[in-house]
């Protein structure tokens, strides 16, 4: 298995796992000519009469940087798109009629995957975290969430590939440009991690399988990579994983490596 983030963040957020031929996204929050190009350099053919381009979307929550195209790219690809059950009517994801719908908290099992869903903590409800399980190996997407949440943790352990959200540097949050209503929204309890916060969510979700960190959902307005990156650094260190875990930071603008799983 393998995954790469096509992009991440604000403007949109989007990862590509490959597992054997199998091609799936999570999520499809960019505008659908821009995903469909950043699909091409990655690799992934256009579908045609005789094979899909993709095979499975599957949308953590409904806000637009997650979801914008995914109901076009999906019924574009004829892939199953995959969703919580009161995200049906969204209108991103309506306009795909090939539709699974997934219990919150649920676990499925769809062409040699596994794929578990948590419920997060955020301002879309619901919004779930994604464990992905081929072969063996695992891959877990955990962005946009409020607070550090144990029991989320428990269900999305284990990973040998993380995406964690580290959204935002609180000191340069409270000094930066946003309005108050925004920065409340931000900080709070259904908003997104600051690096302190995703240092914590990292100490519950880290073990010995651990091998990739991918830093996501940066905000280029109250977050560095550099801060980004000394909180994650010295949260590893911490649970003595420093010298097995290298760790990434997630692009908005530009497509990730291809990690092997």
């Amino acid at each position: 298995m393998h995954l790469q983030i096509l992009s991440s963040g604000s403007k949109g957020n989007c990862a590509l796992v490959r597992a054997g031929e199998l091609r799936l996204l999570v999520d499809a929050g960019l505008p659908g000519t821009e995903l469909e190009e950043r699909l091409e350099r990655a690799g992934v053919p256009p579908p045609n009469l005789a094979h899909p381009g993709l095979h499975h979307v599957w949308v953590t929550h409904g806000h637009l940087d997650h979801a914008r195209s995914a109901g076009l790219i999906a019924r574009k690809h004829r892939a199953l798109l995959h969703c919580a059950e009161s995200l049906m009517n969204n209108a991103s994801i309506r306009r795909c009629r090939n539709l699974s719908t997934v219990p919150v908290g649920g676990r499925e099992e769809v062409d040699g995957l596994v794929v578990t869903n948590v419920e997060l903590p955020h301002d879309a409800h619901p919004t779930v975290g994604y464990r992905v399980e081929h072969s063996g190996r695992v891959a877990a997407i955990v962005t946009d969430i409020g607070r550090p949440d144990e029991r989320a943790a428990r269900g999305l352990a284990n990973a040998h590939v993380l995406v964690l959200e580290f959204n935002h540097d609180l000191t340069m949050l409270e000094s930066g440009p946003y309005p108050p209503a925004l920065k409340k929204r931000v900080a709070g309890n259904a908003g997104h991690l600051s690096n302190a916060q995703a240092a914590q969510m990292l100490r519950w979700l880290a073990s010995e399988n651990l091998h990739t960190l991918v830093l996501a959902h940066l905000s280029e307005k109250n977050n560095r990579p550099e801060l980004a990156l000394e909180s994650a650094h010295a949260t590893l260190a911490e649970l003595g994983l420093t010298s097995r875990v290298r760790v990434l930071v997630a692009s908005q603008d530009e497509i990730g490596e291809n990690l092997a799983v």
